[in-house]
């Protein structure tokens, strides 16, 4: 193994042949390990502990520290050294005999000494700090250090903290120059803004004052410091590790499935940590994943039900069974009076989203259901059908998803519809891995982002709207080579142009490549499985096939379902606004999400009859005529299936009785409605997945859609000063989201919403740009890019209410005029 490659990887190796393997001894113990093995990695392998600091499996060694000494005596081999190396830059070499502290009183000597220089400028603030209980200083200063100081002078002092970012603070007298958060910084994140300043006593940690620490990755800096110098501004002084309780989880705010621990006291949580799962995100988290979960405690969390008085028209509070019966009386009627459409929106478990699938065809008779509270299409939906419900690791139907392990071992990684940096932390941090072992990173997209710099990739400039063309041309080859190695990823904005998942899908197939869809939200993926879209059933199996009504009718114990698929969410809106439907149930939605606000607001004012079962209030609760608080992911036991198709199940980390699982509250009304769905608990959902998931029939197809005629900008004159563009936009990982709600610091470190121009339109109009759309106009500062010829882009929800409710749709014509200062 060579000095940068991680544990994930040595899992991946498999039986490692004789050839490779060298025989060392270490404390007397006889041992065979691959070639270029670190010897501090030998000695973890017989149980051997070395103490240390700035070493992590994960990042290239550095040597910093020094407390990691050992002796190589010579064994008369010639292997000798003549005083203490550091480990963990040593690597092993046949007949290496290697002291450690247990067995060496000179490297116990050594690292008594490298701990007595550590400690002579350290503060002893134990008690203060938040390092305090869980700190490897601490520990080893009692392990491996003295029992007694010599220094007696006056200790170093710095003012204190220094803010590193608003979220990241800095104490710089407890720094002990390990590296590490420089190291992770650069080598992992890309994110080269922090670095060792200064020289000999004055070293420390610095930022460059005109480039501040701009990461989505710099919690992950807090949590490997080994001392204590790098804090949370959340977390600073508000609890002791060891009053905390720990329980794992997972990461809510993407569909990457990442491990995390969550740190709570008395029932509320503290911080939350990445998890440990080398197969998935290693070690790391975004800092969304990290500091994003002070949304679930807001002063607007709903905690009880309520229902709209007949009377006075306005909400008023109410018991379980009472909002139950109201709920049940007005969807029966809505159902009797044309028809319910179900929302569930792209936050939801994957049990959430069975029980909303189940809700629609067995307490409402109908496959009006659609989880995409966004932009998208019906070719979007045969594409899920034909390619995401039948890949994946966890299915045994077939299929050529992808998986990380995928991405750090491929030769060409395609993105399309789909910026990793801002929708996916988890999986750049595996590209930009990747790529630093040779993955070549192709983007079709407007412009070289950020993270395709820092993923060295190449830009294949594609206007809004032609991504399909885009694609049908990297078909034919040209200087891109891709083979059965390569992986295709795409995004879901995909989904919203005409013919381009065709064309990924054909990209795929011409050269044998892996495709994987990747959706923004947690839920997304566990919604397609659970058949939470008018074509799907419940594992895949799609609505037109008789069979699988049959089947699906038999485990719900219904007489019939349906013939036809029902409507997608657009058209769902549609249908109630123009009085086809008369109903709504709508679970997590954001009316300034979806693909027309307005049409979705005009649909809320049109329903005769709208439940609503929400955290928080938001539009959709104050225009519901039952609104159920529902149970946020640290209430409620569940899982989430990442963009792998892999299952990632959590338990619950508090019992909160004032709000319930969505699947609870739809048992609730349908067993008023007299049509129970057949479970109320989260294991009873699960067994009745596993009952409808497994399905031998014949694979779901999917009809090819041509690419529309290329869009070009209006024609027609725009106003003086003005010029008529086609606008290109996405989430930024940090902006105005509601679960991003009451982290003040989190929100402080989102980067500053501008509108990106090609180099010369940015240039003939200046600084600062009004963008004025069908739905209204935002204001933005400038930043020149290199865009496509008439295209600008924007992020899609860091100003107003967003792009969708305030400008217009992706791909549309916009008009962009100059502000005179």
């Amino acid at each position: 193994m060579t000095a940068t490659q991680q544990p994930s990887d040595r899992s991946r190796q498999g039986a490692v042949e004789k050839s490779d393997l060298v025989t060392v001894t270490i404390d007397g113990v006889e041992t065979s390990v691959p070639k270029d093995t670190l010897v501090i990695r030998a000695a973890e392998q017989i149980g051997v502990q070395i103490p240390r600091f700035c070493d992590h499996p994960l990042l290239a060694p550095v040597g910093a520290c020094r407390q990691c000494l050992v002796e190589v005596p010579d064994a008369g081999n010639g292997r000798g050294m003549p005083k203490p190396q550091a480990s963990c830059t040593l690597q092993v070499a046949e007949g290496m005999v290697v002291e450690t502290q247990n067995t060496n009183a000179k490297a116990d000597k050594a690292q008594q000494g490298v701990m007595e220089l550590l400690l002579i400028n350290h503060p002893l603030d134990c008690p203060v700090c938040d390092k305090g209980g869980e700190c490897p200083l601490q520990n080893q200063a009692m392990s491996n250090g003295r029992g007694e100081s010599r220094f007696e002078g006056v200790k170093r002092t710095f003012p204190k903290p220094i803010n590193i970012s608003a979220q990241v603070l800095l104490d710089r007298e407890r720094c002990v120059l390990c590296a590490r958060c420089t190291r992770f910084s650069e080598q992992i994140a890309g994110d080269p803004f922090i670095a060792l300043v200064e020289r000999g006593a004055l070293q420390q940690v610095g930022i460059y004052e005109k480039q501040p620490f701009e990461s989505y990755f710099s919690g992950n800096t807090i949590q490997i410091c080994p001392v204590g110098a790098l804090t949370s501004a959340d977390y600073r002084f508000r609890s002791r590790p060891f009053d905390l309780v720990s329980t794992p989880g997972v990461g809510e705010h993407d569909a990457c499935g990442a491990a995390i621990r969550i740190d709570h006291r008395r029932g509320k949580v503290m911080r939350r940590l990445s998890g440990n799962d080398p197969e998935v995100n290693e070690e790391w988290i975004t800092d969304k994943d990290r500091f994003a979960f002070h949304y679930a405690r807001g002063e607007d969390r709903l905690t009880h039900p309520r229902v709209r008085d007949e009377a006075t028209g306005l909400l008023r509070p109410a018991s379980w069974p009472e909002a139950f019966a109201v709920a049940a009386r007005g969807l029966a009627a809505a159902r009797d009076a044309g028809g319910v459409g179900v929302l569930p929106g792209g936050r939801l478990t994957a049990e959430d989203a069975y029980a909303y699938s189940t809700f629609a065809r067995v307490a409402l008779g109908t496959h009006d259901v659609d989880f995409r509270a966004r932009p998208h299409s019906r070719e979007e939906a045969e594409f899920l059908a034909a390619h995401v419900v039948l890949g994946g690791p966890d299915t045994t139907r077939g299929g050529r998803g992808a998986t990380y392990a995928d991405l750090e071992g491929a030769s060409t990684v395609v993105l399309a519809g789909l910026e990793p940096e801002d929708e996916a932390g988890t999986i750049f941090l595996r590209l930009r891995k990747a790529a630093r072992k040779g993955t070549r990173v192709v983007a079709v997209a407007p412009w070289t982002t950020r993270g395709l710099e820092k993923t060295h990739g190449h830009l294949v400039r594609t206007a809004p709207g032609e991504e399909a063309r885009a694609l049908q041309a990297l078909t034919g080859g040209g200087d891109l080579v891709l083979d059965h190695r390569s992986v295709i990823l795409v995004g879901e904005r995909l989904g919203a142009v005409p013919g381009a998942l065709s064309a990924a899908a054909d990209l795929a197939r011409a050269h044998g490549a892996k495709l994987a869809w990747v959706p923004r939200r947690a839920g997304d993926r566990g919604a397609v499985e659970a058949g939470c879209l008018p074509n799907l059933l419940p594992g895949g199996r799609p609505v037109g096939d008789a069979a699988a009504r049959v089947d699906a009718a038999t485990e719900w114990g219904v007489e019939a379902l349906p013939e036809t698929p029902g409507r997608d969410a657009d058209a769902i809106v549609t249908a109630v606004v123009d009085g086809t439907l008369a109903g709504l149930v709508v679970g997590g939605v954001d009316p300034d999400d979806t693909a027309d606000p307005a049409a979705f607001r005009a649909a809320l004012d049109a329903a005769s009859f709208v439940v609503a079962l929400e955290l928080r209030e938001t539009d959709v609760t104050r225009a519901a005529d039952v609104v159920f608080p529902v149970a946020p992911t640290t209430d409620k036991t569940g899982t989430f299936v990442s963009w792998e198709g892999r299952t990632r199940p959590f338990e619950a980390v508090f019992t909160e009785p004032s709000s319930l699982p969505d699947a609870r509250v739809l048992a609730g009304v349908a067993e008023e409605l007299g049509r129970p769905l057949g479970f109320r608990q989260t294991s009873e959902v699960r067994a009745r997945m596993q009952q409808m998931g497994a399905w031998d029939g014949p694979l779901a197809t999917m009809s090819v859609h041509r690419p529309a005629a290329p869009l070009t900008p209006d024609e027609r004159s725009a106003p003086t000063g003005s010029v008529r563009m086609r606008l290109a936009t996405w989430k930024l990982m940090l902006d105005l989201g509601s679960m991003q709600d009451n982290e003040k610091h989190l929100r402080a470190t989102a980067r500053t919403p501008v509108a990106r121009l090609p180099h010369d339109v940015a240039a003939a109009l200046g600084e600062h740009v009004t963008i004025t759309g069908d739905r209204g106009s935002i204001d933005l500062p400038v930043e020149a890019a290199d865009l496509p010829d008439g295209v600008v882009w924007v992020p899609a929800r860091s100003t107003g209410r967003g792009v969708l409710a305030d400008l217009a749709s992706p791909g549309s014509t916009v008009v962009v005029k100059g502000v005179q200062s």
